[in-house]
């Protein structure tokens, strides 16, 4: 799946979880806060697609997707992203096995 496909999927899946994403420029990595009461995940543009992409998926580790379908294809996308960034064991361990 293109990267591109993957990062609309992705902000898809946060958007059903009451998220807005916002890509911006700047010096910084990326994550999500909490502005006047929204959920925001602040992207940033100027960094290469793989690391927004971390962003989001460093984001939803955080989020109980059990109840929400997620597509095949997607989830297994996602659980690479995890598995790359060491999350996958903590996930497991907050809302059991995605599969």
């Amino acid at each position: 799946m293109k990267a591109e496909k993957l990062f609309l999927e992705l902000e898809q899946l946060l958007e059903q979880n009451g998220y807005q994403t916002r890509k911006e420029r700047g010096g910084f990595v990326g994550s999500d806060c909490l502005v006047e009461g929204d959920k925001l995940v602040i992207v940033n543009k100027n960094k290469p697609i793989e690391s927004q992409l971390k962003t989001l998926a460093t984001v939803l580790a955080q989020i109980p997707l059990e109840g929400i379908f997620v597509k095949p294809v997607i989830r297994k996308e996602l659980q690479k992203l995890w598995d790359q960034l060491q999350l996958t064991s903590n996930i497991q361990e907050k809302w059991g096995d995605l599969e």
